[in-house]
């Protein structure tokens, strides 16, 4: 449902090589099928489609300290091909946010949507970056939908629960499927 918002965007979040690649640290199963519902998504979004990137910080500060002494090999610059978007992506030419935080909501990702308040978000992990993006949007004022088989978590039993508690937090989040949103596009 469009509210006073404006026309919907699609945010992708994160589809990048380093969760996409089976030999990551942070593969995300279920990649591949996030990355397929993004794709039948797309064309219904037309320009109104903004990407983003997960990126580690030049120089960690706080509990991304002690984060970045688990996860070393993510430590590298933002130019470091693992932080690529997935190729099939990456050259389409739309917008990409790139942010060193979970959530991906804030200044970056509210100016490359136009100031909308309407969000369709997709990508991975849901548990993760998907949650932490769809909570802070949504209290910043966003209707925000999530689309469950457009997203995928670090496991299926992880992308559930995450996509269970932000259900709890209707009306602002809604959770959605790809043939929501392309039905409602039609419409």
């Amino acid at each position: 449902m469009t509210r006073s918002g404006g026309s919907p965007w699609l945010v992708v979040i994160d589809m990048q090589v380093i969760f996409a690649r089976p030999d990551s640290p942070w593969a995300t199963p279920g990649f591949a099928d996030a990355a397929a519902g993004i794709h039948r998504l797309l064309p219904a979004f037309g320009e109104r489609v903004v990407y983003t990137r997960f990126v580690a910080p030049e120089q960690p500060t706080g509990v991304w300290i002690d984060y970045y002494k688990e996860w070393p090999f993510a430590l590298v610059g933002p130019d470091d091909p693992y932080y690529d978007l997935v190729p099939e992506l990456a050259s389409d030419g739309r917008p990409v946010v790139s942010e060193t935080t979970f959530g991906k909501w804030g200044a970056g990702l509210s100016e490359a949507v136009h100031g909308n308040t309407e969000l369709v978000l997709t990508g991975v992990s849901t548990d993760c970056c998907v949650l932490s993006t769809a909570l802070a949007a949504a209290d910043a004022g966003a209707h925000v939908r999530v689309v469950a088989d457009a997203c995928a978590g670090l496991s299926e039993a992880d992308h559930r629960r995450a996509l269970a508690t932000m259900a709890l937090y209707r009306p602002f989040l809604e959770i959605v499927t790809v043939a929501d949103v392309l039905a409602e596009a039609a419409r």
